[in-house]
């Protein structure tokens, strides 16, 4: 602690040279200031040992439990498709900033070096994670308030034309392949239902293809 000129006393971080005014005179009233601030400085980091101590005994991995771990927990629970799905999209560089971030240290900045990622599928998944955790009680509180998400705004959808459709199969010389894409487009159905189109699915004499969308179960 010291005092200006004109008789105003300062404080100086010893660690960083940071100067900040104490915007009194009175050298008691100073003094009261100058030892406010080192005891709340003190307290903060003892008391985040203490929040450790207490972390630890109800939950050892606590405190070692990253944002990799979450990722991997979730992506075990799905099956199949979703597990694919799951697995390809937490391999993404959006999600680095936080995989070997512990999950009880994770700041608001953390969260939001991984949306600076433009794609919907970031926001969507990064949620998803973010309330895993909080449901699992592996976060004591939302890193991010809900009102203050990132909105998800969705390209607009459409079918291709068949203009479009002409050009995949020029550019497709896998027979196979080639048929999967006509039958698409006959069909209208999805990659996953085509995919999983049964021969009793037909009915020759009728000329017809009935099929329940995977996704509706209609």
């Amino acid at each position: 602690m010291f005092k200006r000129s004109w008789g105003t006393y300062y404080v100086e971080d010893l660690h960083t040279g940071k100067q900040d005014s104490l915007e009194t005179k009175d050298k008691t009233e100073a003094r009261r200031l100058f030892h406010a601030k080192n005891e709340s400085h003190y307290l903060a980091g003892f008391n985040l040992k203490m929040a450790r101590v207490y972390l630890q005994a109800s939950d050892p991995l606590a405190t070692e439990r990253t944002w990799q771990y979450v990722m991997d927990q979730v992506v075990g629970e799905k099956k199949e498709d979703s597990q694919r799905r799951w697995r390809v999209e937490m391999k993404r560089k959006a999600y680095d900033p936080i995989r070997n971030v512990r999950v009880v240290q994770t700041l608001a900045e953390h969260f939001l070096d991984v949306l600076k990622d433009p794609k919907v599928s970031t926001n969507v998944y990064l949620r998803r994670l973010h309330n895993y955790a909080l449901d699992m009680n592996w976060l004591g509180w939302p890193i991010i308030p809900k009102r203050k998400w990132p909105k998800v705004t969705h390209a607009e959808k459409r079918a291709i034309t068949l203009e479009e459709h002409a050009k995949i199969l020029a550019g497709e010389f896998n027979p196979e392949r080639k048929s999967f894409c006509e039958l698409l487009w006959h069909l209208g159905a999805s990659q996953s239902d085509l995919a999983h189109l049964h021969a009793e699915d037909i009915d020759w004499q009728d000329r017809t293809i009935a099929f329940n969308r995977q996704k509706t179960g209609c």
